[in-house]
């Protein structure tokens, strides 16, 4: 299957059948395609990559090069799961690029969101070429490109995030093995491709990771404030049956303190927001109810378990007026 649109007469692909038998058309088209040479591939750990990443394993093996860039903005637990999952269990030929201290470096001070997303993402391609330039021998890049980023572009909704910003002197072909298909299609092929449940199903991520949820100039320690809340709000809602009836949930650390008590102290800190919310098309956004005990249990544990927290909120707001993210 290399035709570059998805035919109309195409079926849903929602069984473990109909995603095997993806599988094997792929297969055959990228060895196809690539041939003895090699590919490269920028491994996020979202469901789009990885789910590209295991095809490749399955049709080239070891001549799939991936890059994991951990810019320090990711959620806790995420690039030591990229790790586990694609270098221990299915003997990925990984590059593991730990790049925090420069990410943070580059965002410290700076307040404006457009302007954190640009050096995010213009930090990454400069990381990425320059472990692709250390490379000899790659052809290819694949991508984790669907069928709807292909019909924003042309609708001219968002930029086609696809090869976008790479040095010239980088020319590959591009290897887009999930361009035809929906996202919960990439699901099911991922599910049947035997990736853990909690990178097939995982929430929507926003591309510059938590670096939109700690508003504000980002700080070192207000990041992990935030990686840490979330950690815990992700174990609650997977505890208490939420996990997959949400659509996404989060929390966000705003640039400004309040005072509080710890330890019959005054105590200066941040508040930690959590933002649970359901949408079809994330066009449109209701609030999530949650139960009164849980919320109770979460404020008990943010307070006491995340350093520099002394109050929890609940952002009640739909899609419109607030956004899904806070910038």
């Amino acid at each position: 299957m290399t035709n570059d649109r998805r035919p109309d007469d195409m079926t849903r692909i929602t069984t473990p059948e109909q995603a095997q038998a993806f599988i094997d058309q792929q297969i055959t088209a990228l060895r196809a395609q690539i041939g003895g040479k090699k590919v490269l591939l920028a491994l996020s750990g979202g469901v789009d990559s990885s789910v590209v990443a295991a095809l490749l394993i399955k049709a080239v093996g070891r001549q799939l090069v991936c890059v994991h860039v951990n810019h320090g903005l990711l959620r806790k637990g995420e690039p030591e799961q990229v790790i586990q999952v694609f270098r221990d269990q299915m003997n990925a030929n990984l590059i593991y690029v730990d790049a925090v201290d420069r990410f943070l470096d580059k965002l410290a001070g700076v307040t404006d969101p457009e302007q954190k997303r640009k050096i995010i993402g213009g930090e990454f391609i400069e990381v990425f070429a320059e472990e692709a330039r250390k490379l000899d021998g790659i052809e290819f890049l694949a991508q984790g490109t669907i069928w709807p980023d292909i019909l924003e572009s042309e609708k001219g909704i968002k930029a086609h995030h696809n090869a976008g910003g790479l040095p010239d002197d980088m020319k590959f072909e591009l290897v887009e093995p999930v361009k035809i298909l929906f996202k919960d299609e990439v699901r099911v092929v991922g599910k049947a491709l035997g990736l853990p449940d909690s990178m097939v199903y995982r929430q929507p991520f926003p591309g510059p990771g938590l670096g939109v949820r700690c508003p504000g100039a980002i700080t070192r320690d207000r990041l992990e404030a935030v990686r840490e809340s979330d950690a815990i709000l992700r174990e609650e809602f997977a505890k208490n049956g939420l996990e997959g009836k949400v659509w996404q949930y989060f929390t966000v650390v705003p640039d400004f303190k309040s005072t509080g008590i710890k330890d019959s102290k005054r105590a200066f800190e941040w508040c930690v927001i959590i933002r649970a919310i359901n949408t079809t098309d994330a066009m449109a956004a209701t609030v999530e109810n949650i139960p009164f005990p849980l919320m109770q249990h979460l404020v008990e544990r943010i307070t006491h378990e995340v350093p520099g927290v002394n109050r929890v909120l609940y952002d009640f707001t739909p899609k419109p007026t607030g956004t899904i993210e806070y910038e």
